[in-house]
């Protein structure tokens, strides 16, 4: 095992590239996502991005009837990111609000990616990774975002969970511009990332 990397409980892991990891054969995230193998342990991610931070989006308390009465759970919608290329969103639920929290990071951390950055914005030009490289895209439920470079010093012109979407993954300066229902914070992110996500297409 790689030293330094420590957890509440002893990780033992059950994919093959969890056992990769553990015994020091792949060493980066980027190797991890080169072998195709699928990332299903969130521990993999632990130990090869080890400066992701986490952020609560939203918590909201979801109940169903069943025939012992009112089943109460709490949903989350949960961001990570190391604010330099990388993000993931995830959600989870469970009876209590903590272990909602505990499963949405995880399971965000097995959505995360690297995102493409740079300099898209034609008055700016100044080479640095700060902004979309071009205009993208994205959508979850009735929500679509569209992102598009802007000049240094602009900031992040976009609503308050797609600025935070962004600010976790790294984007420094954007134009946004925004379809369908943004109070819904679930589909709002999803859209956001989802735009992210169109950064490492080729543009045709």
């Amino acid at each position: 095992m790689i030293k330094g990397y420590e957890t509440e409980e002893e990780w033992i892991p059950k994919t093959r590239l969890g056992r990769l990891v553990y015994e020091g054969q792949v060493t980066t995230f980027e190797e991890a996502v080169r072998s195709g193998l699928p990332i299903k342990e969130h521990q993999i991610v632990d130990l090869l991005l080890p400066g992701l931070e986490d952020e609560v989006l939203d918590i909201t308390m979801v109940q169903r009837m069943t025939d012992s009465g009112r089943r109460v759970k709490f949903r989350t919608t949960v961001i990570v990111g190391n604010r330099d290329g990388y993000i993931g969103i995830g959600h989870g639920k469970d009876v209590q609000v903590g272990g909602a929290i505990k499963k949405g990071i995880e399971n965000a951390k097995l959505n995360v990616v690297r995102i493409n950055r740079g300099c898209g914005s034609w008055e700016c030009g100044c080479g640095q990774a700060h902004t979309v490289p071009y205009k993208v895209s994205g959508s979850s439920g009735s929500v679509r975002i569209y992102l598009m470079p802007a000049p240094r010093g602009l900031g992040l012109a976009a609503g308050d969970v797609a600025k935070k979407v962004m600010e976790m993954a790294g984007i420094k300066d954007v134009w946004t511009r925004t379809e369908g229902s943004t109070r819904t914070t679930l589909n709002f992110a999803k859209a956001t990332y989802n735009a992210l996500l169109n950064t490492i297409t080729v543009r045709s």
